[in-house]
């Protein structure tokens, strides 16, 4: 129970990754946070789970990211872990990318991030200790083919958590991003569904082209970056800062 006693904010908390990271700290005692746009998701997670609280909240909404944080710190006091996992991956050719598109992607992807990480420095800098770990994307260390808008977000939440950890060193608290590759999600499990579809490919083989780029040749599973996460708040976690996590199966 190495986190009794502290409180984490996930966003995206319902499903996935954040749903997986928002279970291990809550099993490591921590009293959770999730947040995301539908009640009954965050529910239901929370029903299935001790220690998760449900929090509606839109990351792209500054109005509603200030008046949720709020209402978290009411309910289980200040902030001393943020998984900024809110986020959406969709792919579009450079050229036929419109502008409504991209600041759609961006304003999830990077503009939430900024958001929440601003409502809960202060309650850290109180309390002298806090750890914000971004999910980000191996799509944050280089190019994604068709995935201008997305790439070029993941860039920015890289950039944004290094800023932060320069900003806030010697006071307590790190900041780190999460990098992992394609990960075996609803929105991962979506997408292959569509492959087999178009491509009329058996689930292995469509499972295989969507773990592709991932160096072991398989989709890495929530809870391998969940682990991280927990690692980057345990005990001896104070020199890890502005770090990026890769978990792809090799390097990126």
């Amino acid at each position: 129970m190495i986190l009794e006693g502290k409180h984490a904010l996930v966003t995206g908390g319902g499903t996935g990754i954040g749903l997986a990271i928002a279970q291990i700290l809550a099993g490591a005692g921590a009293q959770v946070t999730i947040t995301g746009r539908r009640a009954e998701v965050l529910q239901e997670a929370c029903d299935a789970n001790t220690g998760l609280h449900p929090l509606v909240m839109d990351v792209n909404d500054e109005a509603s990211v200030v008046s949720g944080v709020k209402q978290a710190i009411d309910a289980r006091g200040l902030i001393d872990i943020h998984v900024a996992n809110a986020g959406i991956a969709e792919t579009s050719p450079f050229a036929k990318t419109s502008l409504e598109f991209w600041r759609r992607i961006m304003t999830t992807n990077l503009d939430g991030v900024f958001l929440t990480c601003r409502e809960v420095v202060p309650g850290m800098l109180e309390r002298g200790w806090g750890r914000i770990i971004t999910v980000s994307s191996i799509a944050g260390l280089k190019g994604l083919k068709y995935g201008a808008a997305y790439s070029a977000s993941k860039h920015g939440v890289v950039g944004l958590t290094r800023v932060l950890s320069e900003e806030y060193m010697g006071k307590g608290i790190t900041a780190n991003a999460l990098c992992p590759g394609y990960v075996r999600t609803p929105i991962v499990e979506r997408n292959t569904e569509l492959i087999m579809r178009r491509s009329n490919l058996s689930r292995d083989e469509a499972e295989a082209a969507m773990s592709h780029d991932n160096r072991h040749k398989r989709l890495v599973e929530p809870i391998e970056v969940a682990e991280a996460a927990l690692w980057l708040c345990g005990k001896h976690s104070d020199s890890i800062n502005g770090q990026t996590i890769e978990i792809a199966g090799g390097q990126v």
